[in-house]
């Protein structure tokens, strides 16, 4: 019995070696590939490139290491380009309030002037109150319109940035499962190990 189990153990460690030879190669070819491409690529090529333990999945450390350090690399990405779309949103929120404040201002000249007479004399001119209401009615618009543009640009941002924490919040929810899947197959390889050293421990006494 005793001489059977170290031949079993023998085999298995002849096949694991023999296994790791043939993939070697492939991983050094294959190593760009996390350097590139969509986070999910990068998973698939890591879970492609890792060695089969019974059920589980045996990932490299470095590879393990490098991965993590993109996804890092990704949410720094997602994080400056949050601060961008913020800084632009407060410099629209700032043109918006100037806009609003040259709409109060234009409203207020044009109720003094309908209340005003008829004509009045501007620079030695004499000015009609309907000429003038015109004038003023063509700014409100015109500032109306840039008013309206504004929003519009800001309303733009305002999507891209929810996408964009969206799409950030998705890859943190990833890696944190990736992180608590990769710590529990750790445990379970671990326990296992444990379990096949008390075997041997108990075949050998």
């Amino acid at each position: 019995m005793k001489r059977i189990s170290i031949i079993a153990l023998f085999t298995c460690i002849t096949l694991s070696f023999t296994t790791y030879a043939q993939n070697a190669p492939n991983q050094v070819e294959d190593s760009k590939s996390l350097n590139g491409g969509t986070i999910e690529s990068q998973f698939d090529y890591l879970n492609s490139i890792s060695n089969n333990y019974q059920e589980y999945k045996v990932v490299k450390k470095t590879n393990l290491e490098k991965i993590k350090s993109n996804i890092l690399d990704s949410l720094s990405v997602f994080k400056d380009q949050i601060i961008e779309k913020n800084v632009k949103i407060n410099d629209q929120k700032a043109q918006i309030e100037e806009l609003n404040s040259g709409i109060e201002n234009a409203q207020m000249e044009l109720n003094e002037a309908l209340e005003s007479k008829d004509s009045f004399s501007i620079l030695g001119l004499q000015v009609y109150k309907t000429t003038y209401s015109t004038i003023m009615w063509g700014t409100i618009i015109c500032l109306a319109l840039a008013l309206a543009f504004f929003v519009f640009k800001f309303s733009r941002s305002h999507k891209v940035i929810s996408n964009t924490q969206k799409d950030l919040l998705e890859i943190k929810e990833e890696f944190e499962n990736h992180r608590k899947n990769t710590l529990e197959r750790e445990r379970k390889l671990k326990r296992q190990l444990v379990d096949e050293m008390n075997k041997k421990q108990g075949i050998s006494s």
